[in-house]
């Protein structure tokens, strides 16, 4: 049991390489199963910290574990979507910023002993963001192509006002309402972490 957190956060890694590869592949089925393995992954991220917290097994290795297979997960799903133009490039740019960004502050703040909290805009960034990428997987396996924001195509007729393209149409609303808010909490952070930057400007001068 004092493994099983390190133990999801690997797993979460290898359905990465999985879900990656098979967004690639740019077939119905195999975006059904990405679906799937996302869905899995996206649910061991839930429970590999609250196991660590309910049995109070948290570690240097686990957070290490838990905060890189959360980063590689998204950014490697947005990076395969990129690749098909289903994600526009400029999303994964602000995405994947702004978590070098919380890196950095975070890696500044433990280095003075101190800790910065999540706040609600990135709890919430988070959320919208897993639902708006499993949303997308789960429409192109439902075969949906004819109704997106990315790219744009907005013609409803009898053919595209289907449960697949809403949902498609849906997924890229999300994502767009995930970047947002990934701006957001990215200001949220750096307004928390300023007086850990000014007081090493202090020093330095």
């Amino acid at each position: 049991m004092r493994n099983l957190p390190n133990i999801l956060s690997i797993s979460r890694l290898v359905a990465t390489v999985a879900v990656f590869i098979l967004i690639l592949v740019n077939q119905p089925w195999a975006f059904l199963v990405a679906t799937v393995l996302f869905f899995l992954a996206s649910v061991t991220d839930y429970l590999d910290g609250y196991l660590a917290r309910r049995f109070k097994v948290v570690s240097s290795l686990g957070v290490f574990l838990d905060l890189t297979a959360d980063k590689v997960f998204v950014a490697a799903v947005l990076i395969a979507l990129v690749q098909l133009n289903l994600v526009p490039a400029w999303v994964t740019f602000i995405i994947i910023t702004r978590e070098f960004m919380v890196s950095g502050l975070r890696s500044i703040a433990a280095a003075k002993g101190k800790v910065i909290p999540a706040g609600i805009w990135g709890k919430q960034k988070t959320f919208i963001t897993l639902v708006a990428l499993g949303a997308l997987l789960l429409a192109k396996g439902l075969g949906a192509h004819m109704l997106s924001l990315f790219p744009l195509i907005l013609t409803f007729n009898s053919q595209t006002v289907n449960a697949a393209e809403i949902l498609l149409l849906v997924a890229d609303g999300l994502i767009v309402v995930a970047t947002i808010w990934t701006i957001l909490s990215g200001v949220e952070y750096l307004i928390g972490g300023w007086p850990l930057l000014r007081s090493s400007d202090e020093r330095a001068q």
